[in-house]
Formats: structure tokens, C-alpha cells, sequence
């Protein structure tokens, strides 16, 4: 296939549409099942990247979650804890290594990932397939599918989810162009490679950075070389738990990203576990009660008299600024990556209250002894990459 026609563009407005290669050449993907929109396909190639990338520096598989050209989370295939499968509905399933890198991929901010489109590094594989086919989502882009996995799959919306293979040997050119208002911008396809290397300048007095924090890193800045600018990502033992993207202010990104995972944390909460839903509300909608009950109005939105009845078997207990600010005391040992610079150290002190240990960021600010200053404060190791990751 050399070219595929769109029903539109981002837009209903914007007919025609299609994609296709300037070469001439065969597009690298098959669409097996649905009819892919433009943005589904923006979201799958970048995805598509994005999951390759963790694969080759984790050797584990590699799901993320896109909404609207940015994930909204992406993992590596680590096995689950009993708390992450409840928060992750995923409990009663069983999962093989790509699938947890979804379940994963998925959870970590699951109001966002509603209606995603799916990228994952592997052969999607029946167990994935499962998990895939109980959640609200747009389509998936892998390398292949196992002859159960496609069945699973091709049943899905009624036959019209978007099931896209992917050639895994594919490398585009060097140069890459897009137009704008009928202008041809032209650049370097962006093959930064990252690695260890990036991470060797320590600017802290903490120089302490074991091999899984360094993990986390390099999965931090290669979510965010596929997220909109500005942006910054928190991540924790092999996944995004707060992504802020595409914000003019940095500390805005670096406050988005920290209360999402916040939000990560605090579904992890006794009192959030144990929230008496009655048994037939949906997956959806208990999604929203848990994000209204870990909020900061959920005595009038949630709890107040004629709205609880609707949810729960019985009024669960509110979850007190109190009670919250103590549990996020337990968030320890989360990394940090910056697409640009921290001009400020306002970054750093939101960073603090989200459990931050890790930072990665580019340097070169002309206040960076003011940030190293707040980091060596809070006995923070930071490096400096030498490296910005802008995405547009």
C-alpha cells in the first residue's frame, strides 16, 4: 500500500486527507482492522517510536498510552505489586510482560489514557489482547499479532477498532519535512540516541545514582523526546506516573506532572483501596469517583447526601488535606526529566513535595547554581544531559 486515505484531517473540515510516502515507497504499516483517523495515526507512529526506544534501553517490553499527539503514560514490562493491580483494575487477569507494560502504561493516569490509542514494542500476545479489549480505546500499532490476539482484537467497537502492524526493520530518512500555512519546514529526523552516556554529569554534591534510577531517567527523557513542549515526566520503578505536556511555563509542566502523581500515589491509599463501590458501577466511572475523592472538593461533589447513594453501598469517610499531605509522605525515590532548562528553582521545590530524588535535565540556565543550590538542599541528584528534547 503506497498511500491511505483519511475520512479527514484533524478536523472534519480538512478534506481531503491521506498519508503516503514522497519516495514512492510502500508505507510501513498495514491497517488489518478499522479505518485510522489522522490523529490516530500521529499518535501510533509516535508511539510506535516512542515504545521501541524503552524496549532498546530497558531489553523488556514497551506499551504507552497516547491521547491527542502526547502520552499519557508509558511503561516498560515489570512485573505488578498487588496495590498496582487493584489501582489498575487489572487484578483478576492474568499478564504476561506486555501486557503489565500496558496495564502499567495504562493505570498510571487512567482519566487521561480514556480513549488512547496503543503502541506496544512486541507481538501483541492473548493476554494483552484481553486487557486491551475492557478498555475505552481509540486502536493499537505493534509489530504483530498472535492469531488469538487478532481475534481478540477484531471484535472490538464491532469490528471497527483500529488495528494497525507496523514494519520493525522500518527507518525513515535522515531528513524529514512538514508544511505549515503552505510553507516547507525541513530538519533532521530527531535519532538522538539516549543512553548512559547522558547521564554522567553529576552537578550535585549527591553523586549517588544506582543503575535502576538511571533506568528511570533515560525512560523519563525518552518520553519525553515524544511529548508536546514544554513538558516534564515523572517516573518511578519503570513508568511515567506524571507527564505535564505542552505548557508555555515550565514550572506549570513540573506542577501538572507532580499532582498527577500525587494522584498516582494517593490511589494507592487505604482508604482509596477500600472505597465501598457497589458492584455493577463501571470501570469508568469508578475511575472519575476515585479522581473526584482524592481531589480537593469531594465533600460537595462526591460525598454530600443524594450523590454518595449513586456510588457506594455505604458513605465512605472523606479523605482529609490532612490525611493526604501525610500519605504523600510515604512518595520517595522518583526521577525526573525536563525537556529544557529549569529556570528557576520553584521547579525543584514542587519536584520535593512528589517525592523527587533524580533529576535529568538539560542545564545551561543562567541561574543553574540557584537550582543546583535548592537540589543540594534537598540532597537531590541532578545531571545535567547537555541535551533539549523539544517535540512539536
Amino acid at each position: 500500500m503506497k498511500e491511505l486515505i483519511l475520512k479527514y484531517g484533524c478536523n472534519p473540515n480538512q478534506k481531503p486527507a491521506k498519508i503516503y510516502m514522497e519516495s514512492g515507497n510502500e508505507l510501513p504499516i498495514k491497517v488489518l482492522c478499522g479505518n485510522p483517523g489522522y490523529i490516530n495515526l500521529l499518535d501510533a507512529l509516535n508511539g510506535w517510536q516512542l515504545v521501541s526506544e524503552l524496549k532498546r534501553v530497558s531489553n523488556l517490553p514497551a506499551a504507552t498510552s497516547f491521547k491527542h499527539v502526547s502520552p499519557a503514560g508509558a511503561a516498560i514490562g515489570l512485573e505488578l505489586d498487588n496495590v498496582l493491580k487493584k489501582i489498575y483494575w487489572v487484578d483478576d487477569l492474568t499478564l504476561s510482560p506486555l501486557a503489565n507494560a500496558y496495564a502499567r502504561a495504562r493505570g498510571a493516569d487512567r482519566m487521561s489514557s480514556f480513549g488512547d490509542f496503543i503502541a506496544l514494542s512486541d507481538i501483541c500476545d492473548k493476554e494483552t489482547a484481553l486487557l486491551v479489549k475492557r478498555e475505552v480505546s481509540d486502536g493499537v500499532i505493534a509489530p504483530g499479532f498472535s492469531d488469538e490476539a487478532f481475534e481478540i482484537l477484531k471484535k472490538k467497537k464491532n469490528g471497527k477498532y483500529n488495528i494497525i502492524q507496523i514494519d520493525k526493520n522500518y527507518i525513515p530518512d535522515s531528513i524529514e519535512k512538514k508544511q505549515v500555512f503552505g510553507i516547507t519546514f525541513e530538519q533532521m529526523h530527531n535519532n538522538l540516541d539516549i543512553n548512559d552516556s547522558l547521564l554522567e554529569n553529576i552537578v550535585t554534591n549527591n553523586k549517588d545514582l544506582p543503575e535502576n534510577k538511571k533506568l528511570d531517567l533515560l525512560i523519563s527523557l525518552i518520553i519525553l523526546k515524544y511529548t508536546q513542549s514544554n513538558s516534564v515526566c515523572y517516573v518511578k520503578d519503570g513508568q511515567a506516573i506524571g507527564i505535564g505536556a505542552g505548557q508555555q511555563s515550565r514550572i506549570h509542566c513540573t506542577r501538572l506532572a507532580g499532582n498527577k502523581a500525587d494522584n498516582w500515589f494517593l490511589r494507592q491509599a487505604k482508604c482509596v483501596l477500600n472505597l465501598p463501590f457497589k458492584d455493577d458501577i463501571k470501570r469508568a466511572d469508578r475511575d472519575n469517583a476515585i479522581d473526584i475523592y482524592i481531589g480537593d472538593n469531594s465533600a460537595d461533589e462526591l460525598l454530600a447526601d443524594g450523590i454518595w447513594e449513586n456510588l457506594f453501598v455505604k458513605k465512605p469517610d472523606e479523605f482529609t488535606k490532612d490525611a493526604k499531605r501525610e500519605w504523600l509522605k510515604n512518595l520517595k525515590g522518583v526521577c525526573l526529566g525536563s525537556d529544557a532548562f529549569f529556570p528557576f528553582s520553584d521547579n525543584i521545590e514542587r519536584a520535593k513535595k512528589s517525592g523527587v530524588e533524580y533529576i535529568a535535565q538539560p542545564g545551561g540556565s543562567l541561574r543553574d547554581d540557584i537550582v543546583i543550590d535548592c537540589c543540594n538542599k534537598y540532597d537531590i541528584t541532578m545531571v545535567f544531559t547537555g541535551i533539549r528534547l523539544f517535540h512539536h
